[in-house]
């Protein structure tokens, strides 16, 4: 008996030495002493990810006191480091030089010029992230006069948040992107001069949720481009068959909205079909749009299965799409899928960097999302910015008929690439100015390196943007004594042809001419309760004295009276209301509804 209870007070107490742990700390900074986080720390042991918080640090459980870990992050060299547990690490990480760290840098969807991203991290808070999306604050005219901000069609934003209201949950305040959500209803289009690829007009009118405010619209629409004249075009579809399409409203909407792509495809344009899932593989060679029975009956057979191997899909897709080539035609990848790519970090950050380097090969790139959560959507919008092209999202069959038959050359076809708007304001009548929407993640504002990066524009386009405008006595007193003739803004917008890498803009001058709200046309009115919606579903800091109700009312009296996009927008918002309203009352608060 006394042998057994030696034997067992010996076991528990190796198994006490061997069971022993230790707990790795430190923080990660860049080599100017700026914190890093969301940095990816590898555990080479046990193969686990971990993550340096909100301040730089980290701390790591480990059964040994001499530990070996990887810390990476995009934009950053690679360090591999031994690390002691009874010693505070201090890791720095050093920026890659050249082509590499120019394809990983962060891209900035808005930059005023000579403001110092010192200025702007006053305007975070203390539980912003590195991939939080920073709403735009206002900016001294006189000291910073000149924004600019990168353009495309991407739309996505919009029918993310109508599948989550529709689900009746929350929106994600990062999910909300209000240029997306202006984007998605085309309004105002103007068309251009025969002679001109693209027309601005230009509104300053009066805040309707901030009276002592202005509101400036700028309105930019590009040509349509004639069907029967576009080049032929040679499209990779390239299809996500992994398991999780397995539902209703994945794969099965993607073989719906394929059909409908397929039927307008002419005889000279040309389509292969690449997969990936339980395979990776070519499903059809490049074949002529005339062939419609059989590009259909390919994609009528998708099954879904298997694994998510996104990498290997998308090189076989480019490879495809660089061996059929059609010189000065519309080369394009469509990728469709959930976003969920299960592959393995380094996996991850090769198929970025292997997009961005696509992207001056004439090669572009849509991607169409279905069921994915924010996560998802952020990774793949960041995929489409990357490789030159647009970014939509299909919650229901109905938005894959709007994106893929109505807005067919929209989606499809460019007529501009790398296309930026720099707006400089008179601060004569300007004192402060707020872009909104556009708004920038938190790591790209910490990032000293993070560039803007211009976007696609498609056939038929047409956009909103909106800066609320702190007026001068002046800009006060012009309107007072009905004063017209003074210059408010010079507009530059920069873009290249398709095809082309010649730099070229368009010039616009913009005069002192004051509108009252009440009486701007009604797409006007709408564009503002656009606006103002994705800043209530953002808690936005600028809208105190506005709810749920003013928007409605304020949709309700500019709705076109057959428009069923904008019908439904009013339908969206008063779900939201009761969401929210509902949310906020079990949590015992009071709201503007």
């Amino acid at each position: 008996m006394k042998t057994a209870c030696h034997i067992a007070i010996f076991l528990l107490l190796c198994s006490s030495v061997f069971a022993q742990q230790y707990y790795a700390r430190g923080e990660v900074k860049d080599e100017a002493g700026n914190i890093l986080q969301n940095v990816t720390i590898l555990q080479h042991k046990t193969g686990y990810i971990f993550r340096s918080g909100t301040s730089g640090t980290f701390g790591i459980i480990s059964n040994l006191q001499i530990d070996t870990f990887s810390f990476s992050m995009d934009g950053y060299q690679k360090e591999k480091i031994m690390v002691d547990a009874e010693k505070y690490l201090s890791v720095k990480m050093k920026r890659l030089s050249g082509s590499a760290a120019n394809s990983r840098r962060d891209k900035l969807s808005s930059q005023t010029k000579d403001l110092q991203k010192e200025e702007q991290k006053s305007w975070m808070t203390g539980d912003e992230t590195y991939a939080s999306i920073l709403e735009n604050h206002f900016v001294n005219a006189k000291r910073f006069p000149t924004t600019g901000m990168s353009l495309n069609v991407d739309r996505a934003s919009y029918s993310n948040i109508r599948r989550f209201i529709t689900l009746k949950a929350m929106v994600p305040p990062d999910a909300v992107r209000i240029e997306e959500m202006l984007n998605y209803f085309n309004l105002s289009y103007n068309k251009p001069p025969d002679n001109q690829l693209f027309d601005i007009k230009t509104t300053l009118t009066s805040c309707p949720w901030n009276p002592n405010n202005q509101l400036f619209y700028i309105n930019l629409s590009s040509q349509k481009l004639n069907l029967d004249t576009l080049p032929p075009s040679h499209l990779v579809f390239l299809i996500d068959v992994s398991g999780s399409m397995d539902m209703t409203n994945r794969l099965p909407l993607l073989k719906s909205a394929f059909r409908l792509l397929v039927n307008n495809l002419r005889d000279k344009d040309s389509v292969a079909i690449v997969v990936y899932g339980g395979v990776t593989g070519v499903m059809l060679n490049t074949t002529s749009g005339g062939e419609k029975e059989k590009i259909l009956k390919v994609i009528d057979e998708l099954e879904p299965g298997g694994s998510t191997p996104g990498e290997s899909g998308i090189k076989l897709a480019y490879s495809v799409a660089r061996n059929h080539f059609i010189k000065e035609g519309n080369n394009r990848v469509i990728l469709a899928t959930d976003g969920d790519f299960n592959v393995g970090l380094k996996t991850e950050t090769e198929l970025d960097e292997l997009i961005s380097s696509q992207r001056q090969s004439g090669i572009y790139l849509t991607c169409l999302g279905v069921g994915m959560g924010n996560y998802k959507d952020s990774k793949i919008q960041t995929l489409a910015n990357k490789g030159n092209g647009n970014f939509a999202y299909l919650d229901n069959f109905k938005e894959a008929e709007k994106v893929l038959l109505k807005e067919f050359t929209q989606t499809l076809y460019s007529v501009a690439d790398d296309v930026y708007m720099n707006v400089n304001f008179n601060p004569e009548y300007v004192k402060e100015y707020r872009l909104i929407g556009f708004d920038n993640k938190v790591g790209a504002l910490r990032d000293s390196l993070s560039v803007i990066e211009g976007g696609e524009i498609g056939s038929g386009y047409s956009m909103i943007a909106l800066f609320e405008i702190t007026p001068t006595e002046i800009n006060k007193g012009a309107i007072k004594d009905n004063f017209t003739t003074g210059k408010f803004a010079d507009i530059k917008l920069n873009y290249q042809l398709p095809n082309s890498t010649k730099p070229c803009s368009f010039n616009h001058t913009c005069r002192f001419d004051f509108i009252p709200f009440t009486e701007l046309d009604k797409n006007y009115h709408f564009s503002a309760a656009v606006a103002m919606f994705g800043s209530l579903l953002r808690t936005s800091p600028f809208l105190t004295n506005i709810g749920w109700n003013e928007v409605i009312t304020l949709a309700q009296g500019s709705c076109g009276k057959d428009d069923l996009l904008q019908k439904e927008f009013i339908t969206i918002v008063q779900q939201a209301r009761d969401l929210y309203l509902k949310v906020k009352k079990k949590k015992g608060g009071t709201a503007l509804w």
